[in-house]
């Protein structure tokens, strides 16, 4: 299994990788994609299961962040950014239904 570092976001202190047109990193085959999507379905679960258990005030604070990357007014609409708010919606709506089918409902 290889390590995420080559899908880590920037951050302060560590600058933005240049884009694909200079970079040297060959594209991702098949299996790295195919171990990517895994990995993204794993974390969603396990995230999902989390909000299923989480506080009021920490499921207002992931629907606040999802309102935080939405666009701004006088900002371009992105349109992965749009679908990444709305999932992070989404996985919230799935840890409510999971919690009532436990028969755990708040």
């Amino acid at each position: 299994m290889q390590p995420l570092d080559r899908f880590a976001p920037s951050s302060p202190g560590h600058p933005t990788p240049p884009g694909p047109e200079s970079s040297k990193e060959p594209p991702l085959s098949n299996a790295e994609l195919v171990q990517l999507r895994v990995r993204v379905i794993a974390l969603e679960n396990l995230v999902i299961a989390l909000l299923a258990e989480a506080s009021e005030r920490q499921l207002a604070l992931a629907r606040a962040m999802s309102t935080h990357i939405s666009p701004r007014p006088g900002f371009t609409a992105h349109r992965l950014t749009i679908h990444a708010a709305s999932e992070m919606l989404s996985l919230m709506d799935r840890a409510t239904r999971f919690l009532s089918r436990a028969g755990k409902a708040r």
